[in-house]
């Protein structure tokens, strides 16, 4: 095995900076220079990237920033002490302490835990009081060693004579590494001693937790273990699974059933978050689990005691996922997130069935969406009668993709339903779904048959009811009065005048052409680069996907609205890469790394590849974007483009009507965005920004191997 940490990736009270940026560089170039990346430049971007996505600063003055990188050859860790601290984002002020965690994107699964095992142990404060007292780059190297177990058992001891928080640092509490979850892959057998109840006393309430962080790196095992601690001092049995890079073992179901409520310390999906249902929980980001241990530990406790608590009711991404931010969402909030479940899932349908009708217009022509029942029924491949075989192959493709267009509005409604309710709200949904699909209402009908339906659902869930007649409730009676509701009200009150109105809008998105066309595709283009791959952005996206079912040979509109969509969604990326490869003097190294990237995000129709742009300077890149966008739409609308597609960028370009005035959309938007970019960043003094950064850059490429 490799060594993690060596005396040249020490750096002892020196000033590397006064922003956690030039410090993540300099650390990232002491990788480097050791012959453990390949690429400064590609390392240093994956950082910053991952702490973009949250701050890596945690209480006590300790920074913890950590990625994976294809740049990187072999796992590594580079520790700094620092002369001054450095704001990390941690509410206790700035860090001095800062272990940048540096992995390959295919680390080992012994590497990962050790890599765990450090984070753990930032978490113990007699292992950073050991840090803070170390007077050389070696002896931080042997008191991390002893953390991780890597050092021989002799030199091991001797350490931990001389340095007294060393010890304490490389042994965990039992409390700690014995209960499941929270050591890797060795779950406990029993329960720690200290977890019984003294006689005669009071039980001790029991709490069970799940932490994990996109990169499952860092995060996840130091909220395990602030969590665990804070329980300790708290005196309550907690125990935690963490859903880590290293491996998780999950949570013995009998430590489930017995829990008094749940933590969720997540950034991420919840694996198996089903088998919580029915427990009181308090759900947070992962750094909250750090930050604010003791608080998350007092929520859940009173949230035990609460017979109206919000209560896990299944799997990840239903109605349970209520608590991002520490705080219950709102109504609206939930069912912004529901429709564009719906949305997702109702993507493959429209995106397979689409393609297959446009194959059949490419193999048999237009004329086959009138024949193809009369060539299914009349001929088979074996006996074509008086029919061709082109027609007879266009007309099976027409067919399968006419058949899963037609499941677009049921499957909407069926996983809106579903985004609110979970499970329960499926059935009704999709039945609400077929009943909009019968009264032509359309996707529309859609949206509000999933509403009705995953509210019911959801309502008709929250009593409290006996065993024997809870285990009918989700597949029998909830079913059964959900579907009552939301399909009877559409039949009998809502679908007829939905029906009405979409009808309506038929008519007007068919007669749009000149000047109200291209106002339209302004208007969504200028939605589709307002926040790359936000609400505003996915409201245009979620309109024009879910009309495209309506689409017809005749009805061109829907697809007309697709492909405006489309070519204005992949403006913002294509201009960064554009902006970032001819000027780049206004843009950071890392930025001209993910110019690279936003080519090929850009081409494949991923707003979110400008995302790193418009974080680092919003007020430039966003109206840009929007500009672009309202240029690009409003080209492709008057035009005429169209796409039987709801995604796939210049993938896509053989089912795209009218292909080069789609890419001349998308250049000339590119263009205009990519222009007013670099504009905007010289009348603001960008490359002196730029510049700066990139001496400190260079400075960092000088510190010494060890200081």
């Amino acid at each position: 095995m490799s060594e993690l940490i060596t005396p040249d990736l020490v750096s002892l009270d020196r000033d590397l900076g006064g922003d956690k940026e030039t410090v993540i560089g300099q650390l990232a170039a002491l990788v480097q220079r050791t012959g453990r990346a390949e690429q400064l430049d590609g390392l240093l971007a994956d950082a910053i990237a991952r702490e973009n996505k949250t701050a890596t600063g945690i209480p006590g003055g300790i920074a913890i920033p950590h990625c994976r990188s294809a740049a990187v050859t072999e796992p590594t860790l580079v520790m700094a002490r620092l002369a001054e601290g450095v704001p990390w984002g941690a509410k206790d002020g700035p860090a001095d302490i800062v272990f940048f965690i540096a992995a390959p994107e295919g680390a080992d699964q012994t590497h990962l835990k050790l890599l765990a095992k450090l984070a753990r142990s930032l978490m113990k404060k007699d292992f950073v009081a050991s840090l803070r007292s170390a007077r050389s780059e070696q002896e931080i190297v042997r008191i991390v060693d002893d953390a991780l177990g890597l050092s021989p058992a002799p030199e091991a001891g001797a350490a931990a004579g001389a340095t007294a928080g060393s010890t304490a640092a490389a042994a965990v509490p039992a409390s700690v590494e014995s209960r499941p979850g929270t050591q890797d892959a060795q779950p406990a057998t029993a329960e720690p001693a200290e977890s019984a109840p003294a006689a005669g006393g009071p039980a001790r309430r029991r709490i069970v937790a799940v932490t994990a962080c996109p990169t499952g790196i860092a995060h996840t095992y130091m909220a395990a273990d602030g969590l665990t601690y804070a329980a300790e001092e708290m005196g309550v049995d907690l125990q935690v699974e963490t859903q880590g890079s290293a491996g998780f073992t999950k949570l013995d179901p009998a430590t489930i059933a017995a829990a008094d409520a749940v933590i969720f310390a997540t950034d991420v999906d919840v694996r198996d978050r089903s088998r919580f249902a029915g427990k009181p929980y308090v759900a947070s980001p992962v750094k909250r689990g750090i930050d604010e241990p003791k608080v998350m530990i007092e929520e859940a406790l009173a949230n035990a005691e609460n017979p109206n608590a919000k209560r896990v009711q299944g799997a990840a991404g239903g109605a349970d996922e209520a608590e991002a931010s520490g705080g219950r969402e709102g109504w609206g909030t939930r069912i912004r997130k529901a429709v564009m479940t719906g949305v997702s899932y109702m993507i493959p349908f429209v995106a397979a069935g689409g393609l297959l009708m446009a194959f059949g217009f490419m193999v048999a022509g237009a004329d086959i969406a009138n024949i193809a029942d009369d060539v299914l029924t009349g001929s088979t491949i074996w006996n074509l009668g008086e029919f061709t075989l082109a027609q007879y192959i266009g007309a099976v493709l027409f067919k399968m993709g006419n058949l899963a267009m037609s499941l677009l509005v049921p499957a909407l409604a069926g996983y809106i339903a579903y985004g609110l309710a979970d499970r329960p709200g499926i059935a009704p949904g999709f039945a609400a779904g077929l009943v909009a699909n019968f009264m032509g209402a359309g996707f529309l009908g859609g949206i509000v048959g999933g509403l009705l339906a995953g509210l019911a659902a959801y309502w008709l869930a929250q009593p409290r009811l006996p065993r024997w007649l809870g285990s009918l409730m989700p597949v029998v009676i909830i079913p059964l009065l959900a579907t009552i509701f939301s399909a009877g009200l559409l039949l009998l009150v809502l679908g007829g005048p939905i029906a009405t109105f979409m009808a309506w809008l038929t008519e007007v998105l068919n007669g749009m052409t000149g000047a109200s066309a291209l106002a339209l595709g302004a208007i969504l283009g200028l939605m589709m680069g307002a926040d790359l791959g936000g609400p505003i952005n996915k409201v245009a996206y979620t309109f024009a996907a879910a009309g495209l079912g309506a689409a017809t040979a005749v009805n061109t509109a829907p697809q007309e609205i697709m492909a405006a969509v489309i070519a204005a969604g992949m403006v913002p990326p294509l201009a960064m890469a554009l902006a970032s490869t001819v000027a780049k003097r206004y843009f950071t190294v890392a930025e001209q790394e993910n110019g690279k990237a936003a080519w090929l995000l850009g081409a494949s129709f991923i707003s979110e590849g400008a995302i790193p742009f418009a974080a680092a300077d919003p007020l430039r890149v966003l109206p840009a974007s929007m500009v672009g966008g309202a240029v690009a739409g409003a080209i492709s609308m008057a035009t005429g483009v169209t796409s039987a597609a709801p995604h796939g960028g210049v993938w896509i370009l053989p089912v795209i009507g009218n292909p080069l005035m789609f890419l001349l959309s998308v250049v000339v938007g590119t263009v205009v965005t990519a222009g007013i970019v670099v504009a905007l960043k010289h009348v603001g003094g960008a490359h002196g920004r730029v510049a700066d950064a990139t001496r400190s850059r260079e400075d960092a490429a000088a510190v010494p191997t060890t200081a």
